[in-house]
């Protein structure tokens, strides 16, 4: 090489190597830019379990410090109500999963007389004239409009931003409606005590359910009996049991008070937990050889259901919002994993606010 050619190339600009992935171009621009938006996983046991006279007021503390947090949004793990018309729709494939996970939304579409999609049209219609107070006739209207979606807690949400001398039936919210919203409004249930109840108290209009059963076929074709008996031996392991065994102590012991509500969650948050519930569960189903294939069907169940449950979170998201996603502690890890995947989003752990 000539000593003129080297001098050229010395003075050239020198190519940057292409990354192996080529999306971490947008990773790294959104890093740059900053501001992403954020999710706060909150992993949670389903309250339903515990005793019906649990004083519900001990769990004001865990409000107040998400409350701090100030999440723009809260998502839930419920399934929107377009989907249940969709399972419904087609109950051939989905067979009980519309009875089992979804609200019934007739009486609330008798008492408007319309359709979801009217409903819907009008919720959005309502909504895009901002507003921090509504007239209460309003929000009963609301209240009965998401009920009619299919978006029972959106309408406690409502509900609960009335002053409690208009909580009561009128209009389209018939005496009926009126008293499930009361029945909701005390149940013990993490999407309505804690979802409902911190939207309300955020100033929010809405919570947003995002968990998805559309990818229930992914464990198809199922022989139910071959099914539950290599599901039964799957989960005959050691973490299992120490997992079970770790859920009641703690359940126990929020029971009996000697543990406090944030505390609860903060164990059932913790990595232990999470560990414990990877290898006795989903590790354990990918490892299994069973002849029916079942660890594997039911791996392909699972990991579908978290994806489509992160695509609905990330319409949420949007275009940068704060949310706080409140969902079985079982899905953490995965929706850890699947939230790191995203370029314009970051995961926040639970000991933010827990600790």
């Amino acid at each position: 090489m000539s000593l003129i050619l080297a001098v050229l190339m010395a003075g050239a600009p020198q190519a940057v190597a292409a990354p192996s992935d080529p999306v971490e171009i947008v990773d790294a621009a959104a890093q740059e830019r900053g501001d992403k938006g954020e999710v706060l996983v909150l992993g949670t046991s389903h309250l339903s379990s515990l005793p019906d006279d649990f004083d519900r007021t001990r769990f004001d503390p865990l409000l107040t410090r998400l409350a701090e947090w100030q999440p723009e949004a809260v998502a839930i793990e419920n399934l929107g109500g377009a989907q249940c018309d969709f399972l419904r729709a087609y109950a051939h494939a989905y067979t009980d999963t519309a009875d089992t996970y979804c609200p019934d939304p007739v009486p609330a579409r008798d008492a408007l007389a319309m359709t979801a999609p009217q409903a819907d049209r009008e919720i959005g219609e309502i909504l895009a004239d901002a507003m921090a107070e509504r007239p209460p006739g309003q929000r009963r209207r609301l209240a009965v409009l998401f009920l009619a979606i299919g978006e029972p807690d959106s309408a406690l949400v409502q509900w609960l931003r009335l002053p409690e001398s208009e909580r009561h039936a009128e209009g389209a919210l018939t005496a009926e409606l009126a008293a499930m919203l009361e029945q909701r409004e005390t149940r013990l249930n993490e999407s309505s005590l804690i979802g409902a109840h911190l939207a309300a108290r955020l100033g929010h209009e809405r919570v947003y359910p995002v968990d998805d059963h559309t990818g229930d076929i992914a464990a198809h074709p199922i022989v139910p009996e071959v099914y539950g008996r290599e599901m039964r031996a799957i989960w005959d392991n050691e973490a299992a049991a120490e997992g079970r065994a770790a859920h009641e102590r703690l359940q126990e012991a929020v029971v009996d008070e000697t543990l406090s509500v944030i505390d609860w969650y903060r164990q059932m948050n913790s990595d232990r937990m999470a560990e414990l519930a990877m290898r006795g569960d989903f590790g354990a189903a990918a490892a299994s050889k069973s002849p029916g294939n079942t660890g594997r069907k039911y791996l392909a169940y699972w990991e579908t259901r978290n994806l489509r449950m992160i695509a609905n979170l990330r319409v949420v998201v949007g275009g940068g919002k704060r949310v706080l996603a409140i969902v079985g502690a079982s899905h953490v890890p995965h929706y850890e994993r699947y939230l790191r995947m995203l370029s314009d989003v970051t995961a926040v752990e639970a000991e933010v606010v827990l600790d």
